[in-house]
């Protein structure tokens, strides 16, 4: 007899492939025996497999090279399956709301057990060509709901919602839909281990792409009993990079099922830069057609972002306006304008997504881009530091052209940032999905940016007030006052109201009397450094 993990060490495949060659009758079920570790001092089970279980993988994979699908290689050796009894542990020795290891193919049942399903799409293009249809978004029968990385619900399907959450709405405030304020509702109706098995799931999930520091905050805002938790929690790697985009972790978890009775559920999870996609699935399911769906990634976040919940949410707003478009056309051929303002929103695009810009709709001729609070930094200091580097990215551009052209003009993007709770929602047309804010915030945005002039940015005071005190201090921002008698001087850290710096009486500043009383401050200088 050969040990479930001597045989995952001497084949190289996962254990998902492992229990899908079990599923298939391409391998018998293994036999559940005890096994010592002398280290932890005590007995843990582990599967046993034939010692011909070896070469019966290695003929699989040499199968699979030739091209034969899952299906026909079972069914090449269906004629030489020997049928076994189930090894499955029972339920009960696991225990409720228990995030495992696979059952009995367990070497370490101390960590969680999340796989990396690295390949999954090539496996998708395969599964593709065999199996005909395949799952969609709506089609999901499972619990499928989508997470943002401070663990607030963005989506969920109807099974979700009846299965594990258990609301006829999902609440409007963004805080309320943390997934640890969700599942512990007294409407959810869900155990106290079943709460902490699905914390704990979480929390591993997060922990893929959020700091300790972070995530912590995350807890101790919900839940502050959860915090224990963190201890078997691994944060490695911390940089985005390393992870493989393409990657689906799976993860094992015992819970209750609606029926009340102890389950085991295979749970895939896909990162997205919008969050974590997250589907549970029973464990005798067979999860190819899952997997295939889950490897278009492209197809699946555009779907999501398409049925994304309207939600109201904190943000910043930043609207920008190239100043001037009208005329810069007009002395432009028409080829070389659409390729300075290609070059201005190709040279923006970057910059925004450094700072988690959400590209918004805008009713005007400008641009406008939402920032939304974040696990790792502050998403109202993230719209100001982004403001700066695009007014620095739009000199160069500016210099560019003028050497090219020979001519003065000056090439300047107005900048008005503003902040507030408004709706989220999004629009969407059979290929693009747009997100919109309803309220105020956008509007007030857009006014500051008519405001600004001559390549400013502006703030309103509200935005600057909420920024912590080492925030502020990275941040030249103040007024300009005009004294005939004592000249023009700068005020630092200091506000005015937008009916004392323009006269509204002028039919030109007609447009901004909405804002009169509105105080804002203009941002001189902002340092990404911190100051110590």
């Amino acid at each position: 007899m050969i040990s479930s993990k001597e045989l995952l060490e001497q084949t190289g495949i996962s254990r998902a492939t492992l229990n899908n060659y079990i599923q298939l009758g391409i391998l018998p079920k293994p036999v559940v025996q005890s096994h010592v570790v002398e280290l932890a001092g005590g007995a843990r089970l582990l599967g046993y497999f034939p010692e011909d279980a070896i070469d019966r993988i290695q003929t699989v994979q040499a199968l699979k090279v030739k091209g034969l699908s899952m299906h026909l290689i079972a069914q090449e050796l269906a004629s030489t399956d020997v049928l076994l009894g189930s090894a499955l542990p029972e339920m009960s020795e696991a225990g409720v709301g228990a995030v495992v290891h696979r059952s009995a193919l367990s070497d370490d049942s101390s960590q969680l057990n999340m796989r990396q399903t690295a390949k999954s799409g090539a496996r998708g293009k395969d599964l593709q060509s065999s199996q005909g249809m395949l799952l969609s978004l709506d089609g999901l029968a499972q619990p499928a709901y989508m997470l943002n990385y401070n663990l607030e619900l963005t989506w969920l399907n109807e099974a979700a919602r009846t299965e594990l959450f258990c609301f006829t709405t999902p609440p409007a405030q963004s805080s309320e839909r943390n997934l640890f304020e969700l599942l512990s509702r007294p409407d959810s109706k869900m155990s106290l281990a079943d709460q902490r098995a699905l914390a704990n799931l979480h929390l591993q999930l997060a922990s893929a792409r959020v700091s300790r520091e972070s995530l912590t905050k995350v807890v101790m805002s919900a839940d502050p009993d959860l915090l224990d938790l963190f201890d078997g929690l691994n944060f490695e790697p911390r940089n985005k990079e390393q992870l493989a985009p393409s990657a689906i972790s799976e993860l094992d978890l015992i819970r209750a099922n609606p029926d009340g009775i102890p389950a085991l559920y295979r749970v895939y999870a896909v990162y997205f830069r919008e969050g974590i996609l997250v589907i549970h699935t029973a464990d005798n399911d067979r999860g190819d057609d899952l997997l295939a769906f889950l490897s278009k990634r492209d197809q699946v976040i555009q779907g999501l972002l398409s049925k994304r919940l309207p939600v109201m949410t904190p943000l910043a707003v930043l609207v920008a306006d190239l100043q001037n478009s009208v005329r810069i056309c007009s002395e432009l051929p028409p080829d070389e304008y659409f390729e300075l303002i290609n070059q201005i929103w190709s040279t923006m695009g970057p910059i925004l997504r450094k700072y988690t810009g959400t590209h918004g709709k805008h009713a005007g001729d400008g641009v406008v881009y939402y920032f939304f609070p974040q696990p790792e930094t502050n998403y109202l200091f993230n719209a100001i530091a982004c403001a700066d580097e695009l007014r620095h990215a739009m000199r160069k551009i500016s210099v560019a052209w003028q050497l090219r052209k020979n001519w003065l003009t000056e090439l300047q993007l107005n900048i008005g940032l503003h902040e507030g709770q408004e709706w989220l929602g999004s629009f969407q047309s059979a290929n693009h999905v747009e997100f919109a804010v309803l309220g105020d915030t956008i509007n007030r945005a857009s006014r500051l940016s008519d405001f600004a002039r001559h390549g400013s940015i502006w703030a309103t005071k509200s935005l600057v007030s909420r920024l912590t005190s080492d925030e502020r201090s990275r941040i030249e921002f103040g007024i300009m006052r005009r004294s005939a008698e004592n000249g023009d001087r700068f005020v630092n850290s200091s506000y005015a109201q937008i009916d004392s710096l323009a006269p509204l009486e002028e039919g030109r500043y007609e447009k901004l009397r909405d804002i009169a009383q509105l105080a804002v401050t203009e941002i001189r200088k902002v340092s990404t450094s911190r100051q110590y």
